[in-house]
């Protein structure tokens, strides 16, 4: 009787960026460029790979569907952001904060699923060169794509449908600039712990699993070009693998950060900050990295701008 009798709410209130007014101009137009950079660039990835039959490969298809991955996950926060930062009250509605929890979860976890199946076609390409072809055949890459979404869409349903049960009363204020699922549960008066446990479980699996599955591929690269050193080798690796490995370093790297490390007295704005990372920073950066490293990529942008600006054969 005492849950039917609170107050439910309609509405959270996002308190966004710990910013002073007088900066809140310049950082409005910071993101912005941030945002629109994510959009074109990841863009620019999906065109390129789309249009360009040399990278019509098992490789550059898993990273479509990740710029892709980073174009959504950075979409589903920043839109809001922008908004409430204009606006005099950032509010957000009950269904509308769910819904954002969903697919911030939905392409985060996505991301962590795709990067897996990134490094294991990595793996494959430099330990079994011979046989690539016929172990990534092109159904099994459009299963393991598919596994991943599908993975991905029962995991941030599981997690949404548990908040959906939860009681909202009194203090409705967000201390951060999305419905994230950890504020959301301080916020709960009713009893939270089936959420907690389903938390560090799935979390178990959905990143701890992935990062060990990435650092076993990778373990077991470097002890094949062990085995058989050679200035070529090596540069392959480092060709294939590079980008890779600097995506992996910066989405595990700030998750690592905000979940594993001890958080000190300013717990509330290093959250914020390292949401900022993996939700704005990374989905930008990712573009650059595979653009700015990749040859393929590069002479692709190459044969694609020659044949439709200056109609080369």
């Amino acid at each position: 009787m005492k849950g039917r009798n609170q107050t439910l709410l309609s509405e959270f209130l996002l308190l966004g960026l710990p910013l002073q007014s007088k900066y809140e101009i310049l950082f409005y137009g910071l993101f912005l460029t941030m945002y629109l950079t994510t959009i074109l660039g990841n863009l620019l990835i999906i065109i390129l790979i789309q249009l360009d039959s040399h990278l019509h490969t098992p490789m550059y298809s898993f990273l479509s569907n990740l710029s892709f991955s980073d174009l959504c996950f950075s979409s589903v926060t920043m839109p809001k952001l922008l908004k409430n930062m204009q606006s005099q009250v950032p509010s957000i509605p009950y269904a509308g904060c769910l819904t954002q929890m969903y697919f911030f979860l939905f392409f985060g976890d996505l991301e962590s699923f795709l990067l897996v199946v990134m490094a294991y076609d990595r793996y494959v390409a430099i330990c079994f060169p011979l046989h690539y072809t016929r172990i990534m055949s092109p159904k099994l890459c459009v299963c393991l794509v598919m596994l991943s979404w599908v993975l991905t869409m029962f995991h941030a349903l599981l997690h949404t449908l548990l908040m959906a049960r939860l009681s909202f009363c009194g203090d409705n204020v967000i201390p951060h600039f999305f419905c994230d699922m950890s504020a959301l549960l301080k916020l709960a008066c009713s009893d939270t712990s089936i959420n907690e446990v389903v938390i560090f479980i799935m979390g178990g699996i959905i990143l701890v699993i992935p990062f060990l599955l990435i650092i076993v591929s990778y373990a077991r690269i470097v002890s094949s070009i062990l085995k058989a050193p050679s200035a070529q080798g090596i540069r392959k690796a480092f060709s294939t693998c590079g980008s890779h490995l600097s995506v992996v370093s910066l989405f595990y790297g700030t998750v690592i950060g905000l979940y594993l490390c001890p958080s000190a007295n300013n717990s509330t704005v290093k959250e914020t900050v390292m949401a900022l990372m993996y939700t704005v920073v990374t989905p930008m950066l990712n573009p650059f990295i595979y653009s700015l490293r990749n040859r393929d990529m590069k002479e692709a942008l190459g044969r694609i701008i020659c044949k439709k600006m200056f109609f080369c054969p």
